[in-house]
């Protein structure tokens, strides 16, 4: 799997039409493409960005989401922290470990 994580792939959904074409005409005024967008979006989320948090946080109160579930995940997203601190490992130490696991095992 060397090549994990160079390999394009589409990410679809449907929406508005007006949302669609407002979302682009704000874009194109900021001179942004869609694809741009939309990939800095799913990384800030995904590196757990402080801005991104409270807008999901925001979006979990709208979509009314229970408290008891949300602390669950928070429980857990704590507790990974802690693991990952415990052993003193970021997310490159954690790739390459991953990494020396296939070339090992051939995974």
């Amino acid at each position: 799997m060397p090549d994990y994580g160079n390999t394009v792939k589409q990410i679809c959904f449907d929406s508005l039409d007006k949302i669609h074409a407002d979302l682009k005409i704000r874009l194109h005024y900021d001179d942004i493409k869609i694809r741009e967008f939309f990939n800095e979006v799913v990384v800030a989320y995904l590196e757990k960005n402080e801005h991104m948090m409270n807008f999901v946080g925001e979006l979990k109160d709208k979509k009314q989401i229970s408290k008891k579930k949300r602390k669950k995940i928070s429980r857990s997203n704590t507790k990974a922290e802690e693991v990952k601190s415990s052993f003193g490992l970021n997310d490159s130490e954690i790739e390459n470990i991953f990494d020396i696991l296939e070339k090992e095992w051939g995974v």
